[in-house]
């Protein structure tokens, strides 16, 4: 895969350079490499959808920030939320450097529209018009369903096509007409010095296209609210915070433009056993007195089986041992993390009169069998002597 160029390399600045100097230089580079300067050019082409990419993301501040600190990894998720791979906020490919380069003349006062005629009107259209909007679900999941993946049956409300009109918005057996306006262009233009300013028509709102007679179901939007049950498939080995994206599944856009896709975010329920980090697992496994001091196995549960280990002799509480293997699958990949296991030895709270003497003997005895207790107060006693 080829590797992505630098934002601030693509735009020729430097990476303290003010909004006002990103956008000077985005209108310079978009200019000279604009397809319609160059026409038939593949390299020029591939440079103008270049440098709005870089435009898009460093005149917003946010996203500036975060690929200050991350690079394009920083921005990847805001790519795909909005678009997709390969498209930011439905601005990809050579139609989005278009859509880019409008707004960004849009706000001098009007677009760059005299450039871009080569891109095709029904292209433009495409451009101004709205997609649906983009759904967010928030699934909760067990801690055993996001290690081995599920299917989840999920219910939403969305806007989806009028089964009356298709999605045309117009009446059955009526249809559209073109805009007296912009006479079927989207825009209205004006010229000014070099450039032909471009802006959205008001009277057809970008489409071309006006509807005399609207469906009285959807009133003509082309599209009506339900209630739709959606399938989910959740991938074996994701975690909380992750997002899965299904295109498509989004709301309906106006009069039969694309649907917005669905985000499901995903949640993890609290365990009552187990604590997850990135692949790994961790619980803690109560052990006795006696099974740290003489050593012991235990049967540790991990997240669908049972699994001996064995604690040896003179465990001291808050020892952790690893289990390989026994943790979460890696996502999209091969193995799985491991399972730490924190053994907690556990006090007696209630002891027999028997039991009492044997413990006040063992408390008798050598030193020896408490190093820890026995270092501690060597480093005491020596402290006294020092203050005697």
């Amino acid at each position: 895969m080829e590797q992505k160029r630098d934002y601030y390399e693509v735009l020729g600045v430097g990476r303290d350079v003010s909004e006002e100097q990103i956008k000077k230089a985005y209108r310079r580079l978009a200019v000279k490499y604009h397809p319609d300067k160059n026409q038939g050019s593949k390299e020029a082409e591939e440079k103008f959808k270049e440098v709005g990419e870089a435009y898009k993301v460093l005149r917003d501040s946010k996203l500036r920030a975060q690929y200050d600190r991350f690079g394009h990894e920083g921005v990847r998720e805001e790519f795909a939320r909005a678009g997709g791979a390969g498209g930011y906020g439905g601005y990809g490919g050579l139609g989005g450097a278009f859509r880019i380069f409008e707004e960004f003349a849009r706000d001098f006062g009007g677009g760059f529209g005299g450039l871009g005629d080569s891109f095709g009107e029904q292209g433009m259209r495409e451009s101004i018009a709205e997609r649906g909007a983009a759904l967010q679900y928030k699934l909760e999941l067990t801690l055993e369903e996001t290690a081995f993946g599920t299917e989840k049956q999920i219910s939403i409300a969305r806007f989806e096509q009028c089964a009356e009109c298709k999605g045309s918005g117009a009446r059955p057996g009526t249809g559209k007409t073109v805009c007296p306006v912009c006479q079927g262009h989207g825009q209205v233009r004006s010229q000014v010095g070099f450039f032909s300013l471009a802006q959205t028509c008001s009277n057809c709102r970008g489409e071309g296209q006006i509807i005399k007679s609207p469906c009285q179901k959807c009133r003509g939007q082309g599209r009506v609210q339900r209630k739709r049950d959606i399938k989910v498939k959740v991938p074996p080995g994701i975690d909380a915070g992750s997002r899965l994206r299904i295109a498509g599944e989004g709301d309906a856009g106006l009069r039969g433009t694309r649907s917005g896709d669905l985000y499901v975010a995903i949640d993890i329920l609290p365990h009552e056993i187990f604590e997850r980090d990135s692949d790994d697992i961790y619980c803690r496994v109560p052990i006795s007195f006696s099974q740290a001091a003489l050593g012991t196995q235990v049967n540790v549960p991990t997240l669908n089986s049972r699994v001996k280990m064995t604690v040896p002799a003179g465990t001291q509480s808050g020892k952790t041992f690893r289990i390989r293997g026994r943790g979460i699958p890696h996502l999209h990949g091969y193995g799985r993390g491991d399972q730490y296991v924190e053994v907690v030895v556990e006090t007696p709270s209630k002891l027999t009169k028997g039991q009492k003497e044997l413990l006040r003997e063992l408390g008798e005895s050598d030193g020896d069998a408490y190093p820890l207790r026995k270092g501690f107060m060597d480093r005491v006693r020596k402290l006294w002597e020092k203050k005697s």
